[in-house]
């Protein structure tokens, strides 16, 4: 008799698994030709060699899964130890710890601040394209430690104590006494619950003590991320107006200053880092920059962090994309590869072009900075308006472009474990931080009343690729035009032509015509649709793929 048992098979076995990609993981992160030209153009070339060897750490199975582990283990607030002591403390995943200590040893928080060579924030944006790829939550406390040491400079005895440890490359991720770690981080704490972009609303009072320059602070904070960094800016109502103040989580004794943490946020975005609402109650402060001239302190600050937001969004779509496109050349349907559709040759091609442009201008950004860090008065007011209109604009297109990249994965992107939700959580944000987009409409609209020569600056940029293109020579001649005339009700459509024009204006003088015709023919010719994958017959795909997809 044969046994029933010899015959049964394993339930799973129902079926063969085909026709399914291969994990991505492992790839080069840097193998984006617009990112490395961008490098070398802008002065960094100098850091090719390590951006390269970052981009293979990023794509490695070791760093996803140490991204894939961050945002699964949340951040667990800790308001009190065993004994009762308020303590305040957030506990980490080791995953979160390993990519902090990766990005800020390869030098992608503060450490451009003290490398004297030219293209040192051009290479820390290109290092961040990269790096990015494994996960956004992170970057935001090595963005805010980046940022600040250009507002804390307004104060230089503070200045000369905190700078060399904000610009270190050293992680140490416990509370101890600033000045005895190897390296710091920052953070800031400006909206409150009554005001948001409007920190001239806000009520945390700051009342002078008997020493010089040092304050007692006593209101709440709505949205401070990363608690458990050192330092912090924050903006307090001081007695001659708004000022600018930076708080220490351990004071100079070794006792902890009041930094009362309410909750952690329940947010959109990712999960690894923590969103706080901090309260101060007697917590002390040292003041940045004079009394009453807050904003005017961080607004440098504010700068920095908007170039970062541009560049996170930029890296979202990179990252995305190479993920759509591993999917198309792995996955077959209705007799065919999907990469050799040309329905999905269009969609994908379209993302390209949207990807390059947000790189591109992504380290013109970058180039600008840090030109005008070194004194470079034209660049200078070409970033102060440039940066804005692409965080305006860049950011806004995040969310769209994530969508589209998780559509191309059909059911396979939907789910959590293929990673795309978490990036298609993370996109709106961008757009949010550092001032919506109304309020970045209305910054470009103040920067060309309040600095005619930033207006002159952009016109020379796009004065570069005068005569290459007669649909960008219109364009550019129309936006004269429309600068003239313009008005709050209208900004942002006035930004949205900026964005655009300026973009063209880089890819035509900087990419292949394949991808500079497609981008003015689409985006300032109009032929075009409304959503992705809407380039017209005459749009060269094949040439716009091979530049953009990586190989395998």
């Amino acid at each position: 008799m044969v046994s029933i048992l010899a015959h049964t098979q394993p339930q799973y076995a129902t079926h063969d698994v085909t026709n399914q990609p291969p994990p991505l993981a492992t790839y080069d992160a840097s193998e984006d030709v617009a990112l490395l030209e961008g490098l070398r153009r802008e002065g960094a070339e100098w850091a090719e060699k390590d951006i390269r060897r970052l981009g293979l750490i990023a794509g490695g199975a070791e760093a996803q899964e140490w991204a894939e582990q961050a945002n699964r283990h949340v951040p667990e607030l800790r308001t009190h130890d065993r004994f009762g002591n308020r303590v305040d403390e957030v506990d980490f995943h080791p995953g979160w710890h390993h990519l902090m200590r990766t990005a800020v040893s390869e030098g992608l928080a503060g450490a451009a601040w003290a490398d004297g060579r030219p293209g040192a924030h051009v290479a820390r944006i290109a290092g961040a394209l990269v790096w990015g790829h494994t996960e956004a939550g992170h970057t935001c406390p090595t963005s805010m430690t980046y940022a600040v040491v250009p507002a804390l400079r307004r104060q230089p005895e503070l200045a000369a104590v905190y700078e060399p440890l904000l610009t270190g490359r050293a992680y140490e991720p416990d509370l101890r006494v600033p000045t005895e770690k190897r390296g710091l981080l920052a953070g800031m704490g400006m909206t409150e619950k009554q005001g948001g972009s409007d920190v001239r609303a806000n009520t945390t009072a700051a009342t002078p003590s008997a020493e010089p320059g040092v304050y007692t602070l006593r209101g709440h904070k709505w949205f401070t991320s990363a608690p458990m960094c050192d330092l912090f800016l924050v903006l307090a109502q001081a007695p001659d107006g708004l000022t600018c103040f930076l708080v220490p989580r351990v004071l100079p004794d070794g006792s902890r200053n009041v930094f009362r943490i309410q909750r952690l946020k329940d947010k959109l975005g990712n999960r690894s880092n923590a969103s706080s609402e901090p309260e101060f109650d007697g917590t002390v402060a040292w003041r940045v920059g004079p009394e009453g001239q807050g904003v005017k302190t961080i607004i440098e600050m504010v700068n920095c962090t908007r170039l970062d937001c541009v560049m996170g969004s930029a890296t979202l779509m990179r990252r995305t994309l190479v993920e759509a496109g591993h999917h198309a050349r792995h996955r077959s349907a209705f007799g065919a590869r999907l990469l050799d559709q040309p329905l999905m040759r269009n969609v994908l091609a379209d993302l390209a072009l949207e990807s390059e442009a947000a790189t591109t201008l992504t380290l013109r950004l970058a180039g600008a900075a840090d030109r005008a860090v070194r004194g470079d008065e034209g660049e200078r007011m070409f970033r102060r308006i440039a940066t804005a209109v692409g965080k305006y604009w860049v950011t806004k297109r995040g969310p769209a472009f994530t969508a589209e990249a998780l559509e191309c994965l059909g059911g396979n992107g939907y789910v959590e474990d293929s990673g795309m939700p978490r990036h298609y959580r993370e996109a709106p944000l961008l757009s949010i931080w550092e001032g919506s987009g109304n309020v970045n409409a209305l910054d470009v609209l103040r920067a060309l009343t309040r600095n005619p020569g930033t207006a002159e600056a952009l016109f020379a940029e796009l004065a570069l690729a005068h005569g290459a293109d007669t649909r960008l020579d219109a364009a550019a001649a129309r936006l004269k035009d429309e600068v003239r005339v313009a008005d709050q009700a209208g900004a942002r459509r006035l930004v949205e032509r900026m964005a655009l024009i300026l973009q063209a204006s880089l890819l035509v003088r900087h990419a292949p015509p394949a991808v500079a015709d497609a981008f003015c023919a689409t985006r300032l010719d109009g032929d075009w649709g409304y959503a992705y994958g809407t380039l017209p017959g005459s749009a060269d795909l094949d040439g716009i793929l091979r530049r953009a997809l990586p190989a395998g």
